[in-house]
């Protein structure tokens, strides 16, 4: 992740002054949302450097028909709170992964999740594509880049990310992958362009200032 990722980032100039200038790492925060039973604390999980803090309750009968995860078996807990993992990129730069809650009744909290986020990674399951609905239109609503990941779940038909795209009518700039939760690389590779999104609109945004 760090060769990857802090490469990219310093061909930007993101993170380029000197370390004598810079005593504290930029820090990065990234919302990863969803539906439930998504893969959200998979995705954190894959990546993070430290054993990622996880808020899960046992999903109990009096939930049962609220938190709904339909074709998946198997769900014995759900996230309550927050996942909440670690990515240290490079000397100078630490990425914040804050995974949210996939229930209707945890909404409230994704405002104080998503504030000070430079984006977000919606995960989807493609048996369910409505559920991720809500993240997708909250992250259009903010403004913020973010990358729709079709999580690959074994015995599942895979759909391409042109399909995806279509359904979901997301803008061009989004990227829309394929990304099985479990595996490092594929959340690396998801982070990648989410980050590279941030920076072109930082970017952008910093040259209309400049005018």
């Amino acid at each position: 992740m760090e060769s990857v990722l802090s490469d990219r980032l310093r061909q930007t100039g993101w993170g380029a002054a000197p370390r004598a200038v810079r005593q504290v790492p930029v820090a990065m925060k990234v919302v990863v949302a969803g539906g439930f039973a998504v893969g959200k604390t998979t995705f954190v999980g894959a990546i993070s450097e430290i054993d990622p803090l996880r808020t899960e309750a046992q999903i109990t009968v009096e939930s049962l028909g609220i938190d709904n995860a339909g074709p998946i078996n198997g769900k014995t807990g759900t996230t309550v709170a927050m996942d909440f993992g670690r990515i240290t990129i490079g000397p100078d730069m630490v990425l914040y992964l804050f995974g949210t809650p996939g229930q209707d009744r945890f909404w409230f909290m994704w405002d104080e999740l998503a504030r000070g986020s430079i984006g977000g990674v919606v995960l989807v399951d493609t048996r369910r594509l409505e559920d991720c609905f809500p993240a997708v239109d909250y992250f259009e609503a903010l403004d913020v880049p973010f990358v729709v990941a079709c999580n690959l779940f074994d015995g599942v038909a895979t759909h391409h990310p042109r399909e995806v795209r279509e359904a979901l009518r997301v803008p061009s700039n989004t990227p829309v992958v394929l990304c099985d939760a479990r595996r490092k690389s594929h959340v690396q590779e998801t982070l990648v362009l989410l980050v590279e999104g941030a920076l072109r609109k930082a970017t952008a945004a910093s040259g209309r200032s400049a005018r």
